[in-house]
């Protein structure tokens, strides 16, 4: 008995291993194209074990058009095992592949119809339909499978990924407020999805009416609200977007804290005057909240932002100005408030013109104890620009230098010393700027290295054929003008250098040095003149990309013309290929001729 036993598993053995071996040489046969061989090799499988390889063997005879033979093989897999849709699934895709489609529709109804009252058994059969290809049926499936049992919240996920494949997007977007109903936490994934198979508004006004019937069918759903407020940020729509989340911090009685993100969110759309409204409504909740002095601060710097990025008369300023001081009569003078006392400081210098009281302030910030070490840097930083304006250099260089040394191998350290470099070269040391400069074209800031570069290249190309460099002197005397925001001296200067030095080699910097001038008046159509003039008559020069890149970006965000602006992005991507604004310009390139986004 032991001996046949052991004959027995050595026999089953050898068979495994030669069905493993004629597998193996199937599938290269079939890889290789010699579709013949392989068909062989899986019928003779079959035979064996006519289970097992049922699935090669008929896809094999489906190769080679065999189409009867694996009609045949199938319906009788299909009629020994009644249960197991796999076969039928095959048969109908056999009929598919003979072009007997009714036949094919039969065999899937009858799949629909016989379908089993059990979850688990239902995502098998919507499985086995997903591989081999048909998508249709998947979703019916699955769709059935929640009339059968019952439950509308079944399946979300899979029809998900299922209408996302196929980019049925009001599909996908309509289960997603399925799902959200019992689990909330998806509100990130839907958001980002959305905004992913989304091409414009066209999509979220139809969206906004399925959000908007879901949240009367479920008014306690706080993650409806959110969505709605999501998708009013999606399509600008700021002050609805704030109306909705003000009604749900009413609802909630909180402490006002989605309020305040909010306008954060708000502000870096330049939709001050709704996150003004917002910061409001926090601090109408009363001083003994936390988001109290915060909104207090913000709110004041909202109203900066709001002046300083539009035309202002001089009473917006003073009033802005009353403001902060208002503030810290209130609450003082303390690490709380320091973030103000440097806001103040600046509005002050380059806006008022009160550089005394600028200097004055900002001495006061840096002595306060317990500062948050980055806002002390940048105290010390525009408390060295002040310096500056009051014609300080030396103490300037030496505030600017003890940052730097602060905070080795940072960015913070970085702008130090760039700013270090940029006094140098407004007080005409430019073999000490471009030394300081040539170590900056590695910075880790691409902002700082762009500047630092292009500062470089300006001093070189106006020193090699004029070693005094007495015209880029003149120059550097205008470039400070702009710098303390003293713009008709500043343009006065620009138009005398010609006079002056004849023949210097100046001519793209003082057209880029307009465009500026017209850029900080917010004069923006106006400085596409003296951008256009660079691009034309100085095609190669210093400032011909940056010239593009800059009238791209007039024309993206603030002259509303986004086709000009994507022509302009794309004239960088052919025009300057090694242009430091190359992966930006592709960026935005891209965005505005709307490709989408890959989804995580």
């Amino acid at each position: 008995m032991k001996l046949f036993l052991s004959l027995l598993f050595s026999c089953l053995f050898l068979t495994a291993v030669a069905q493993s071996d004629d597998v193996l040489l199937a599938r290269q046969y079939a890889a290789s194209g010699e579709k013949d061989k392989a068909s062989q090799l899986y019928q003779k499988l079959y035979k064996q074990d006519n289970e097992t390889y049922f699935k090669p063997y008929c896809y094999s005879l489906i190769s080679l058009k065999k189409l009867d033979e694996a009609e045949n093989l199938a319906k009788k897999m299909a009629k020994k095992h009644p249960g197991n849709v796999d076969y039928s699934i095959m048969l109908a895709n056999i009929y598919t592949e003979k072009g007997e489609a009714p036949k094919a529709e039969a065999v899937y109804k009858d799949i629909l119809k016989n379908l089993p009252a059990d979850e688990g058994q239902i995502s098998m059969i919507a499985n086995q339909l997903y591989q081999a290809g048909n998508t249709d049926y998947t979703i019916k499936v699955f769709l059935q499978g929640r009339a059968l049992l019952h439950n509308d919240q079944l399946f979300s996920m899979p029809l998900i990924s299922m209408y996302r494949f196929r980019r049925e997007k009001m599909q996908m977007a309509a289960e997603y407020l399925n799902i959200l109903t019992s689990n909330p936490d998806y509100l990130y994934q839907a958001q980002n999805n959305i905004a992913n198979q989304f091409d414009g508004p066209a999509d979220y006004e139809t969206f906004k009416g399925l959000l908007l019937d879901k949240i009367q069918k479920n008014p306690q759903a706080i993650v409806f609200t959110q969505l709605l407020t999501w998708q009013y940020l999606q399509q600008k729509e700021y002050e609805l977007a704030l109306n909705q989340v003000i009604a749900l911090s009413k609802r909630q009685k909180d402490n006002g804290e989605q309020v305040f993100q909010l306008c954060q969110t708000l502000n870096s759309n330049e939709a001050y005057d709704a996150a003004i409204r917002g910061y409001e409504f926090v601090i109408s909740k009363g001083k003994e909240r936390e988001y109290y002095i915060p909104s207090r601060i913000e709110i004041l710097n909202t109203k900066n932002l709001k002046v300083t990025s539009g035309k202002y008369q001089q009473q917006d300023l003073i009033s802005l100005e009353k403001d902060y001081q208002d503030l810290l009569t209130e609450f003082g003078k303390s690490s709380n408030t320091a973030f103000a006392m440097q806001k103040l400081a600046r509005l002050e210098a380059f806006k008022l013109h009160k550089t005394a009281e600028a200097e004055k302030l900002l001495e006061q910030a840096v002595q306060i104890p317990d500062l948050q070490q980055n806002l002390l840097a940048d105290c010390k930083m525009d408390l060295g620009d002040v310096y500056l304006l009051n014609n300080e250099p030396w103490e300037a260089t030496l505030l600017y230098s003890q940052v730097e040394k602060g905070f080795p191998n940072t960015n913070i350290a970085q702008e130090a010393k760039y700013r270090n470099a940029h006094l140098a070269y407004f007080t005409g040391d430019f073999t000490w700027a471009k030394a300081q400069l040539d170590v900056l074209k590695a910075a880790t800031s691409q902002l700082i290295a762009n500047d630092a570069l292009n500062l470089s290249l300006l001093i070189t190309d106006n020193t090699a054929f004029d070693s005094t460099g007495n015209a880029l002197k003149m120059y550097a005397r205008a470039d400070f003008l702009i710098y303390k925001e003293q713009t008709d001296r500043a343009v006065k200067t620009l138009d005398s250098i010609d006079r002056v030095y004849p023949g210097n080699t100046l001519a793209d910097d003082i057209l880029m040095a307009k465009a500026r001038i017209f850029i900080q008046q917010k004069q923006y159509a106006a400085a596409l003149t003296p951008l256009q003039k660079i691009v034309a008559d100085h095609p190669t020069e210093l400032w011909a990309d940056d010239a593009v890149f800059m009238m791209a970006d007039l024309y993206e965000n603030r002259l509303n013309d986004k086709a000009k602006a994507q022509q302009l992005y794309q004239k960088i991507i052919t025009d300057y290929p090694s242009s430091l604004w190359i992966s930006e310009a592709r960026k935005k390139f891209r965005a505005l001729r709307g490709d989408a986004v890959p989804s995580s």
